[in-house]
């Protein structure tokens, strides 16, 4: 679980860094300590011979032995002025399995050497080849044995282990603990914060105020101060609107009664014999009924609450074809509308039928109510295609347009009715059944050739 956390895992990744690079360096540390622990028993065993040559050969062979043993070889052979000269030796163990040329010894070669050596299990007789020291000859050769070498690899590259790991672990704790006060703490404090203005975000006091030290927290702290002042604004504004609203609910069922009883008074009023009366009552009715209307579309928009779409694959051209026949009889006979319908029989997409007829219903109603409005006869066109992964309904007629402030207001509640009598409310009902649905509703134009609107659903999700 420590490992999930932000610290955790920043200090898995510091060890694992600090160790690739320990490694780098433990590699060649190795072959540089096998190289110099070679050149150190060519220098003793030169030594060895110096002393030999100084006293004109004439030493015990005990002291011979015991040179030998202090260089740490079996013997050493001297080449100097051409001439190679075996000048101590011992028994040698067993045959000779490898030779190494210490004169000039390229990276790679030495560590594959040191690396073969450290991984090696057994002990060998090698033989060393090098230039003297101070110019003492041309050339020098040992033959040793590999077990002392190995022994002291390994322990090298024990104590190297080690020493990375101590680095490794020391280097990761500084950078934990640097990583707790710089970035950990920091970002637990926002989070404090954010949960804390959670529980009352129309508190301002609960907004956090930046205090960071650190340029990019200081500009998080400060956008999320910027987010949680405009929130709790709103937040203000949106409980101000829904107590208007609520106002505004009771107003108009209070007003939807006054209205009704006014209704059944104008009813009579039409009954009367006096012609002046009989002319204003239907005058007077009507304005009762468009504002009755107006009451119950307001308590409709205030109690509705869509429910989510249940999507599921239908066939797109039965259900236009439904929208049609439907719209068609509610029409007035005495102004013909022709419906065009070019929807493939093969489109189909993933929908709720019932929003989705009731979206596609809206919009030809609306276009049917603007032809019947002139007079005259028009077209109502509907049509679909499938594109990429979206699928485009387009409902297109040939009436007069929409005012400009029905435009300017389409998909506003209560300001985008363009039918006398409307309140705006079908377009917004609609566009938010679309928006249900992963899509957009959009008017491409309205003018006096007429108005299309465009649904865009996607195919997929």
């Amino acid at each position: 679980m420590f490992f999930r956390t932000l610290t955790g895992r920043f200090l898995l990744l510091t060890i694992i860094f600090v160790m690739l690079a320990e490694v780098l360096i433990f590699v060649p540390s190795v072959a540089r300590f096998r190289e110099d622990y070679l050149l150190s028993r060519l220098e003793r065993a030169q030594l060895a011979s110096l002393a030999l040559l100084a006293s004109d050969g004439s030493i015990s062979d005990r002291l011979a032995e015991e040179l030998l043993v202090n260089a740490g070889v079996y013997n050493v052979v001297l080449r100097r002025d051409e001439l190679r000269e075996l000048v101590l030796s011992s028994p040698v163990p067993g045959p000779i399995s490898s030779t190494y040329d210490l004169r000039q010894p390229g990276a790679p070669v030495l560590i594959r050497d040191a690396m073969a050596e450290l991984l090696s299990t057994e002990d060998r007789v090698i033989r060393v080849f090098g230039d003297p020291v101070r110019e003492g000859g041309l050339l020098i050769e040992v033959t040793m044995d590999s077990g002392p070498l190995r022994r002291e690899l390994r322990d090298y590259a024990l104590r190297i282990l080690l020493l990375s790991f101590a680095i490794s672990f020391s280097t990761a704790a500084l950078l934990f603990m640097a990583v707790q006060r710089l970035m950990v703490t920091p970002i637990r404090r926002v989070t404090a914060a954010m949960a804390e203005y959670g529980k009352a975000p129309e508190d301002a006091r609960r907004i956090i105020e930046p205090s960071s030290r650190v340029v990019e927290l200081r500009e998080a702290e400060e956008a999320l101060s910027q987010m949680q002042t405009e929130l709790t604004h709103s937040l203000r504004q949106k409980e101000r609107l829904a107590q208007l609203g609520g106002s505004v609910a009771r107003i108009a069922h209070d007003l939807r009664n006054i209205l009704a009883t006014a209704t059944l008074v104008a009813d009579r009023i039409e009954a009367s014999k006096d012609p002046a009366v009989k002319r204003a009552a239907p005058k007077l009715v009507g304005a009762l009924s468009r504002a009755v209307n107006l009451c119950e579309s307001t308590l409709a928009f205030g109690k509705a609450e869509e429910p989510p779409p249940r999507l599921a694959r239908l066939a797109l051209r039965p259900l236009v074809s439904e929208v049609v026949e439907a719209e068609d009889l509610a029409g007035n006979a005495a102004v013909p509308i022709d419906y065009l319908l070019d929807v493939p029989p093969t489109t189909s997409l993933r929908a709720d039928s019932e929003q989705l007829f009731r979206v596609l219903s809206n919009l030809v109603r609306n276009a049917r109510q603007a032809i019947e409005a002139t007079g005259e006869s028009g077209s109502i066109e509907i049509s679909a295609h499938e594109a990429a992964d979206t699928c485009v309904i387009r409902v297109i007629d040939t009436g007069p347009g929409l005012p400009k402030r029905a435009r300017e207001n389409l998909f506003a509640a209560f300001q985008g009715g363009a039918r006398k009598g409307g309140v705006g409310l079908g377009l917004v009902i609609a566009a938010e059944l679309v928006r249900g649905h992963g899509g957009a509703l959009d008017l491409v134009r309205s003018d006096e050739d007429g108005t299309e609107f465009r649904i865009t659903l996607p195919q997929t999700g």
